[in-house]
């Protein structure tokens, strides 16, 4: 079963034109069955296709830059007018090969995908300066969920979102207990690869007892000495860890605003993953909503998440914080944005419509702040957050 997905346009648009497009995102989010999908095009699939796997050793050597030459390069295209080179980041110096395929053929459409930025971007990066394209691949989107089946259906489920998440494979199961099972697989056999590759990582332990500490730490600041000090791992091996959990769009970090209040937090850092499903696998809860603590905290993840992947399909400008004082009388803004267009809008994050209903600004924010917006989102209108309504 396809699912459209929201970047179809603008991949299309890419491929018709004259760059290298290279696909990022997490293992198992579709990468490779919407570059199919929009290839299969009569146009395109009657000028020819020539797929190739980084995945595939015989095609892994046949891309080698220290062997490639114009006359292999033709020889592996043919009179094909596109190039399509799946799980890129594990060819090694993929982006030199491209630039010279890319350099030698100006009519051949070439497209790569790869699930970890930290690898196929150092690759691609300096030798396609100025060649390129690049797009990330999220898991399905609020959007892409309410047009396959129909909004009503979507909002409906929303407990099921916070649980399960969005993974193609996993909106798609029959049952929550093989969406159990599936995100339990997703997390041992593929999240984790290209952390682990780092390094020439054999023990995953480590890396486990860290995600792990970082899923229950949700919602709140987070102390890469603090968590060190927990898991026995050094604070700055911790940094490299997050930053490479990030490049592989397992984990992302929102920083504090800080701009006029002596004790508003400058430096504290928050940690959420990019989805919700992946973050109760880790730490084995799939409990229902009414009988957890943290139902707060998943439904604020999973609406900056989404508000994250709305952001980047329509190009917005804009910088994320959250917001939050220090002292006894510490007070908090969950999740802001400053952009250009609409200056700085706070949003507040409240499950439970009837304390949404008497939430307000706080008084400091106001004070230090008087032309930012502010606004409470809810079960109520989450939808219109989501979607950029609001």
């Amino acid at each position: 079963m396809y699912i459209e997905r929201d970047l179809e346009s603008k991949l299309t648009e890419a491929f018709h034109g004259k760059k290298v497009v290279i696909l990022y995102g997490s293992r198992q989010t579709g990468k490779t069955t919407i570059v199919e999908h929009l290839l299969d095009a009569e146009d395109i699939r009657r000028e020819g296709v020539v797929v190739m796997s980084g995945d595939i050793l015989e095609e892994r050597n046949l891309l080698n830059y220290s062997s490639m030459t114009t006359e292999k390069a033709k020889s592996i295209i043919g009179e094909a007018k596109t190039l399509f080179v799946d799980e890129a980041q594990k060819i090694q110096d993929i982006g030199l090969t491209l630039k010279i395929i890319h350099d030698k053929f100006k009519n051949l459409r070439i497209i790569a995908t790869g699930s970890s930025s930290f690898e196929l971007s150092e690759e691609v990066g300096e030798p396609l300066t100025g060649r390129m394209e690049e797009y990330i691949l999220p898991t399905l989107s609020f959007t892409e969920l309410a047009r396959h089946a129909n909004p009503v259906m979507e909002r409906n489920m929303l407990e099921t979102r916070l649980l399960y998440g969005s993974y193609p494979d996993i909106v798609t199961e029959s049952s929550d207990a093989r969406r159990q099972r599936s995100l339990r697989s997703l997390c041992s056999a593929y999240l984790f690869k290209d952390v682990l590759k780092w390094e020439n990582l054999k023990n995953s332990d480590m890396l486990g007892k860290l995600t792990k500490a970082l899923a229950l730490q949700l919602g709140s600041e987070v102390s890469y000495h603090e968590i060190g000090g927990l898991i026995g791992m050094d604070n700055e091996l911790v940094q490299s860890y997050v930053e490479r959990l990030e490049k592989a769009f397992v984990v992302f970090r929102l920083s504090a605003f800080s701009r006029n209040l002596r004790n508003e937090l400058k430096k504290s850092k928050k940690i959420y993953f990019y989805d919700t499903g992946i973050r109760n696998a880790l730490i084995g809860n799939f409990l229902p909503l009414d009988s957890r603590d943290d139902t707060g905290h998943l439904f604020e993840n999973y609406l900056i998440t989404e508000r994250m992947k709305y952001n980047r399909l329509h190009d917005m400008n804009i910088q994320t914080y959250f917001w939050r004082t220090a002292g006894s009388d510490s007070k908090e803004i969950d999740y802001l944005e400053e952009s250009a267009e609409k200056g700085l809008v706070a949003y507040e994050f409240k499950w439970n419509p009837a304390k949404a209903a008497k939430a307000k600004c706080p008084r400091g924010f106001a004070t230090a702040y008087p032309a930012a917006q502010w606004k409470c989102i809810s079960r109520e209108n989450y939808v219109e957050f989501v979607t950029g309504l609001i």
